[in-house]
């Protein structure tokens, strides 16, 4: 029987195009609980559930790209 190959799981680049100044506290402390310090700044995290809640929490000031494992 052939064992079933483990997709690695996907990544998610994720930009911060809008500023956090000016929004809720919450918002502010989602993006920097994302990695996003800056305007304009990129980061890449895992899919998951979480990221996935924290991205649709400010996804007004985001913008996000799924890529591939092996990316970068």
């Amino acid at each position: 029987m052939a064992r079933a190959k483990k997709k690695a799981p996907k990544r998610l680049r994720i930009k911060q195009v809008r500023s956090g100044l000016g929004r809720p506290a919450k918002h502010r402390a989602t993006l920097r609980a994302l990695g996003l310090r800056h305007h304009q700044q990129t980061v890449v995290h895992e899919d998951g559930p979480a990221i996935r809640g924290m991205i649709f929490q400010v996804q007004h000031l985001v913008a996000v790209d799924e890529i591939a494992a092996d990316e970068g």
